[in-house]
């Protein structure tokens, strides 16, 4: 059957998306008779109906692609790299963002949550704590600058994290949860391997944290204390793999001592 990995991977994808048949032919605006043929290999789907049911799955880019080389087609979606010539807008559009956030840190992150830009904030606030801490400059020169890493470390950022068993539940929901949403394995190991590392975070705080607004950030340096809350931002409608997969976190300052002490970091430098 010429369409065997299609009806395997469609039938996963719509299983991990917790997804009934009827759910899914409604969300694509297709039969449910259609659908169940196309599973079953009855009938073989066109390129524009494996693109309208991973629409319909919201399926991630890079996975949109293999579901359509297990039908018989190319790729659709290329993987470009954020300074190639055709991500030049996007580029723009990123270096805007983080260099306006200045001078509070922002960051931009792939799916790995390896940092791939900073801005002049995030660089020193980073560089700041790393280099007079040889623990962290292990972990940066063993792993490279992966922010979910350097967190849940047990000799990385969060030994500097004053409310940690606030924070720490909350983020390894988020990491669970990115992890489930994965089909990939490698994403899924190395998301699992981060909550791994966050240790003895029990799992019914875990669950059942408060899912707040606003949840501060107090860091604990060795000069100063910093409050500090985040925002996770993508990119809305994503044409590439790179920009479906990257993530935008900007950090801004909970209270009048924390935005004095960015203020003046970014007059210095």
């Amino acid at each position: 059957m010429d369409n065997y990995r299609f009806m395997i991977e469609c039938r996963k994808w719509r299983r991990h998306k917790r997804m009934s048949q009827l759910e899914l032919a409604l969300a694509a605006d297709i039969s449910q008779k259609h659908l169940s043929h196309l599973e079953t290999g009855r009938s073989k789907p066109s390129r524009e109906m494996v693109i309208k049911l991973s629409e319909a799955m919201n399926i991630p880019l890079r996975d949109r692609n293999q579901l359509l080389q297990a039908a018989g087609f190319s790729a659709s979606y290329n993987e470009s790299q954020l300074h190639d010539p055709a991500m030049k807008p996007v580029l723009n559009a990123v270096n805007s963002v983080l260099q306006h956030h200045d001078p509070f840190p922002a960051l931009v992150a792939n799916r790995y949550w390896q940092a791939i830009k900073l801005n002049t904030a995030a660089e020193n606030l980073f560089s700041s704590v790393i280099s007079v801490d040889p623990r962290l400059q292990q972990i940066v020169a063993e792993e490279g600058m992966n922010i979910a890493l350097l967190t849940v470390h047990e000799q990385g950022l969060r030994r500097y994290i004053a409310n940690w068993p606030d924070v720490g539940p909350l983020l390894i929901r988020r990491l669970k949860g990115e992890a489930d949403a994965a089909v990939d394995e490698k994403l899924q190991k190395t998301l699992h391997r981060y909550i791994r590392l966050a240790g003895d975070i029990h799992h019914a705080n875990i669950v059942t944290a408060p899912l707040l607004p606003v949840l501060p950030l107090e860091l604990t340096l060795p000069d100063i204390k910093l409050s500090l809350f985040s925002v996770i931002a993508t990119f809305g409608t994503p044409q590439d793999i790179t920009t479906d997969e990257i993530k935008m976190e900007s950090f801004y300052p909970a209270d009048s001592q924390t935005t004095e002490f960015f203020t003046k970091a970014l007059q210095v430098s």
